[in-house]
């Protein structure tokens, strides 16, 4: 042994201790800055009052920086771990932020409306189930559970059925784009926009000397000779006047979705339904059809879903009036208007219930077949 390997092998272990001890410190302090950093952006984007341009910029630039940072740091962190745990621990880096905002903003408020639909109206005191017992007895509420079973029904079945039979025949004519173009078109309008819209279609002015009437369909009926009415409160008509318009909204998704599928199956299997004599009818429900049938479950229950949730509509029309209230305008009258937090949370509560079992159903049948 030479005098030149002794300190090469004294000093071994304290380099490796050295190194270790900077890898902790470097472990605990470059999260800490990270964290500064991400921290001391919004406190700025917060309490800023430069104009509104540079704030965008430094929104955006922050925005997807501070991403960049984040996901490049805790790769940086576990790249220092032994291979077995970083192979395991890796895919969760980048998934891991996608789970904190869900957790953030969806399961710790589910948690919390939970929690508050147990309280009174101030969120203080302990009532027990007596939100729930108002939410499934209350006359107002059954008469919102009623409505939604309408929407689900009537607007579900006119939005899939229309889509489906609009799918059907435009992909036999040369201007396909173009009729499908005008059917997608309202796609475009958001809920709130289609709400003005059929507000102004349905709009009455009453009778009265000097009274023009300015809604197209009552312009319409008097054209006709007939006498105007005052359509969205005539109930419980009223109900349907207002699905026609999640109808108009939904049924372009339903037919472009609907139009994909179809345009999947085989030729074969329609040509060899004709060779054995059957009619274009008979081989569009015994071909067609089935072959689209998880296409069909995942549209209907995706418009059931917006069926269940729907608001916009009816809070911009009708507010609720006239016999027309649904589900979640009844938790924002309950929540902003009355004041009473404990309603609206069972409320919600109930609301989410019913949705998740159509959810779970949705995703149980677009994991088992091709579902587009």
């Amino acid at each position: 042994m030479t005098s030149s390997e002794i300190p090469k092998r004294s000093s071994g272990p304290l380099a490796w201790l050295a190194t270790g001890i900077g890898q902790i410190l470097a472990s605990i302090f470059v999260p800490i800055l990270t964290f500064i950093v991400l921290w001391q952006g919004f406190i700025f984007l917060r309490d800023n009052k430069a104009p509104q341009i540079v704030m965008v910029l430094v929104a955006i630039l922050w925005g997807v920086g501070g991403v960049a940072l984040l996901y490049w740091v805790a790769n940086w962190l576990v790249e220092k771990l032994p291979e077995s745990i970083r192979h395991t621990i890796q895919p969760f880096i980048f998934v891991g932020p996608a789970l904190a905002i869900l957790a953030w903003f969806l399961a710790i408020p589910v948690v919390r409306t939970l929690l508050l639909s147990f309280q009174d109206e101030s969120g203080t005191t302990f009532v027990g189930l007596t939100n729930y017992v108002f939410a499934l007895t209350d006359r107002i509420m059954l008469e919102a559970f009623r409505n939604n079973l309408l929407w689900m029904i009537f607007g579900t079945g006119l939005s899939v059925g229309l889509g489906l039979l609009i799918a059907v025949l435009a992909d036999r004519t040369k201007l396909e784009s173009v009729y499908k173009a005008i059917i997608f078109m309202p796609m475009a309008i958001s809920f709130v926009g289609a709400g003005v819209i059929w507000k102004f279609m349905y709009t009455y002015k009453g009778e009265g000397a000097g009274i023009a009437e300015i809604g197209l369909i009552n312009a319409i009926v008097l054209a006709l000779g007939g006498k105007s009415q005052p359509w969205l409160s005539l109930a419980p008509w009223n109900n349907f006047f207002l699905i026609i318009i999640m109808v108009w909204l939904q049924t372009g998704y339903a037919m472009v979705i609907i139009s994909s599928a179809i345009k999947g199956v085989p030729a074969e299997l329609l040509e060899a339904a004709r060779i054995d004599g059957a009619t274009e009818i008979r081989a569009f429900f015994d071909v067609t059809v089935p072959y689209i049938k998880g296409t069909l479950i995942t549209v209907t229950t995706t418009i059931i879903i917006f069926s269940l949730k729907l608001f916009d509509i009816v809070r911009v029309m009708t507010g609720g009036n006239n016999g027309t209230n649904v589900i979640a305008n009844e938790f924002y009258l309950q929540r902003f208007t009355y004041l009473q937090t404990g309603r609206a949370s069972a409320i919600a509560i109930i609301l989410l219930l019913a949705v998740v079992p159509v959810m779970i159903y949705n995703l149980r049948q677009f994991g088992e077949r091709k579902a587009f």
